[in-house]
């Protein structure tokens, strides 16, 4: 367990960063994926978001914040922190241990492990955090839907706690469906792109090194994003719709299905791309930027 409160710290930072940049995204995404599949009239981003701005002014882009500070600082510290020490215990094996040559070393603080070790680990990590996350990714998706008429964030906890562990869980099963192939592609990704530019960019200085974690972490989230996508649209209705046909994965599925077809799986698909590919280069480029800094 070397190194966990530097991880912890760094990590909360990434979380922090990404959050507050990148909330209107997160906003825009619900708002279109919370809606019924048997509306024939489907909102536009911009239809959507001038409502909001009209409604709430520009403060109510950032609905949401509370309860996405919430989960995402302390999720993506563990998860970050996490991850870093799975890794870091998987290179004790020859099966995972990949190949440190000099470039690589000194493009970044994570343990090297092979293709198959990358996929693992980012896998477990994900989902072992977003099953204790889970009661929080439910109170920001309601929070942030127009559907419930919260008022404070701990009123809405309450709410949602009083309905029983089934609810804290709601949209569990989807959401590791999205987050196991996601975080593994991701880090599969992330680390073989860096891989790649460290060849045409020596990662000799921090500036170096952070452009690198940026355009790497943004390549591999655009990537895992759009693998995964339908899972996010099928966790959103099953944690914010209320109505019998979004009762249980396969019925919410199907639903989306019959009414949509297969565009309805990509609701919201932009915003989320646009979301991950900008909140993947920061939150990386911080998290590793700021170990390399606390360490020397």
């Amino acid at each position: 367990m070397k190194n966990v409160g530097q991880q912890l710290t760094s990590g909360a930072a990434s979380g922090f960063a990404s959050t507050i940049a990148l909330q209107p995204f997160d906003l825009l995404k619900t708002r279109l994926q919370q809606g019924d599949s048997l509306e024939h009239q489907r909102p536009s981003i911009y239809r959507t978001a001038r409502g909001i701005v009209q409604t709430n002014g520009l403060r109510g882009l950032w609905r949401g914040t509370s309860p996405s500070l919430v989960r995402n600082v302390p999720g993506v510290a563990l998860y970050m922190t996490g991850l870093t020490q799975l890794r870091t215990f998987m290179a004790t094996s020859p099966y995972f241990k990949g190949i440190q040559t000099e470039e690589t070393k000194h493009s970044s603080v994570l343990p090297k492990l092979t293709s198959q070790g990358n996929l693992v680990s980012g896998a477990v990590a994900r989902v072992a955090v977003g099953f204790v996350m889970n009661p929080f990714s439910v109170l920001k998706a309601r929070f942030e839907s127009n559907i419930y008429a919260y008022e404070t964030l701990s009123g809405a906890f309450v709410s949602i706690v009083r309905l029983g562990p089934s609810e804290l869980l709601k949209g569990f099963s989807a959401t590791s469906l999205r987050d196991a192939p996601y975080a593994g592609l991701f880090v599969a990704f992330y680390e073989g792109f860096k891989r790649q530019a460290t060849m045409i960019i020596p990662p000799d200085r921090l500036g170096q090194s952070t452009l690198i974690h940026s355009l790497s972490a943004a390549g591999a989230g655009a990537l895992a994003t759009m693998a995964t996508h339908p899972f996010d649209v099928i966790k959103t209705k099953l944690q914010v719709r209320n109505e019998d046909r979004y009762r249980g994965f396969l019925r919410t599925v199907n639903t989306i299905w019959k009414h949509q077809g297969f565009a309805g799986y990509f609701e919201g698909a932009s915003l989320r791309l646009s979301r991950k590919v900008l909140s993947s280069a920061i939150g990386w480029a911080v998290y590793e930027c700021m170990l390399v800094l606390i360490r020397t």
